[in-house]
């Protein structure tokens, strides 16, 4: 009961402070791991303890999941350079110098540098995203930074699996045969249960277990490709690139709606629960320091930062110059601009993974709550300064409109009409005649770049009645003239068609 008490209290917390962070503008992250070194700084705070591995595949497993679902392999097939130069060479050399800086400058062991230096080397674009979502950026440029935040986490935890295993047999002779196949055999894994899921899970279909069976799925994939020693992370993208590939064709609408929001919450609920668990381990890290040992902490962990910052952002700038002067010599198509650069160097914040890999560090690893104290502060310290700069810095750049994704939408919105007119040729009748007006109309707004529920007279009418229709049915369950379960029946109907005449920016959830 005192863990759920204490879960309890930091949702209750976490409600509060995305209010906060919605009206300051402020990163909600960076709000929500502050407030829990605040609260862990109380007397009477919670003590919460969780077990690394499951840490790691609580967070990890649906979060990666829900990311790769929305962000298919062609999508990323054309920018592969770009993201071998972020997402593989990048997180090296930033592991490699963090390493040397532990080794260096803080006497840590090797193997323990190198930890350090995996957990905090991969940004998390996703912690971005919801800086990035309120400016007009390049559309090539957000892809890349989405494909960024798959890609490098499978390369980090590899790495620091490496390093883990490395500090518990002793021996890296042992793990090489078994790093070399945790690439492949994680994507071959996740392909596979992918196709067995897709199978399987076909009787569930309409129905509240099939939800739950795509939760049950994925943790599923991350514990099998972990028994096997193999990559869990591309085990669980490789699945899900699969099945978004393959469900949406057969999933019904209402199963769509009702599991993308399960998922939506979901993930966001871990995202707070784990910003606020990694701040209430500061209590138990800093109650382990003396003054003067954690005065050196903080120090280092501020080295640490810079380290990360300053890697970063001299590949990245070094990278795009690099590959503007190839480009004027005909060997690389659309190079990056200097614009470009500086925003995906900027966009290094670190978050979700970099929290739950330190987490994930067994008890009695060497230095653990050294690195655990680096990873928390290079979190803050990147969601604060780049967080709340990244904005000024998009306004002062001034990229030119970026209208690819408008257009893209136009056009096949067009052709769902054309379609639609198609079906309609060979048939008569009053009921025929007037849906192709409607779309005859709905063909003529979205010539003109208008959304065709915006130009529609008839969706905002719809629209009205939609609102006189809840206000009439509120005063029959006032009046006592309905019972509730008539009025829920008739609530889900109205939800349903209120839905259907929303506009575009209204179905969109904002995460805080």
């Amino acid at each position: 009961m005192a863990l759920f008490e204490s879960m309890l209290t930091l949702v209750v917390v976490a409600i509060l402070l995305l209010q906060v962070s919605r009206r300051l503008a402020v990163p909600y992250p960076a709000l929500l791991a502050l407030a829990g070194g605040l609260v862990a700084a109380l007397p009477w705070s919670p003590q919460i303890s969780m077990d690394p591995r499951l840490a790691l595949t609580l967070f990890i497993a649906p979060t990666l999941l829900d990311a790769a679902y929305d962000l298919p392999p062609r999508s990323l097939r054309p920018l592969w350079i770009p993201l071998v130069a972020l997402a593989g060479l990048a997180v090296v050399m930033t592991t490699a110098a963090v390493a040397w800086a532990g080794v260096a400058l803080a006497g840590m062991p090797l193997v323990a540098a190198v930890a350090l230096g995996a957990i905090v080397a991969p940004p998390d674009a996703a912690a971005a995203s919801t800086m990035l979502g309120r400016f007009s950026l390049p559309r090539r440029t957000v892809t890349v930074l989405k494909g960024e935040s798959l890609l490098n986490d499978a390369v980090a935890l590899l790495i620091f699996a490496t390093a883990v295993g490395w500090a518990q047999d002793g021996s890296l002779e042992k793990l090489a045969p078994e790093v070399a196949l945790a690439v492949p055999g994680g994507l071959l894994l996740g392909y596979l249960t992918a196709r067995a899921y897709i199978v399987l899970s076909r009787p569930l279909e309409g129905t509240l277990g099939g939800t739950i069976a795509s939760f049950a799925g994925t943790f599923t994939v991350w514990v099998i490709a972990d028994r096997l020693h193999l990559s869990a992370i591309l085990a669980v993208v490789a699945n899900a690139m699969t099945l978004a590939h393959h469900v949406p064709y057969r999933q019904r609408a209402r199963d769509r709606v009702n599991t993308y929001a399960v998922w939506g919450t979901v993930v966001f609920l871990l995202n707070v629960l784990a910003f606020l668990l990694t701040g209430l381990q500061a209590r138990s890290i800093l109650s382990h320091l003396g003054d003067g040992q954690l005065d050196r902490a903080l120090e280092f962990a501020g080295t640490v930062l810079a380290v990360v910052v300053g890697v970063r952002l001299a590949w990245v700038m070094l990278y795009n110059r690099l590959v503007n002067l190839i480009a004027r010599w005909g060997w690389y198509d659309q190079p990056p601009s200097l614009a470009q650069g500086l925003v995906v160097s900027w966009c290094g914040m670190r978050g979700l993974v970099t929290l739950a890999t330190a987490l994930a560090l067994p008890e009695g690893f060497p230095e653990r709550d050294l690195i655990v104290l680096c990873a928390l502060a290079v979190v803050l310290g990147t969601l604060v300064a780049q967080g709340l700069t990244l904005g000024p810095l998009i306004r002062l750049l001034r990229f030119p409109t970026d209208d690819s994704l408008s257009q893209d939408l136009t056009f096949a919105r067009g052709a769902l009409l054309d379609a639609a007119l198609a079906s309609l040729e060979d048939k008569d009748g009053d009921g025929a005649r007037l849906m192709r007006e409607i779309y005859e109309r709905d063909r003529a707004a979205i010539s003109s770049g208008r959304h065709p529920r915006e130009a529609s007279e008839t969706a905002q009418l719809r629209r009205e009645t939609i609102a006189a229709k809840r206000r009439a049915l509120a005063d029959l369950r006032r009046g006592g003239r309905i019972d509730d379960d008539v009025f829920h029946t008739l609530e889900q109907e109205l939800d349903w068609a209120e839905l259907a005449a929303a506009l575009p920016d209204e179905l969109e959830l904002a995460e805080s």
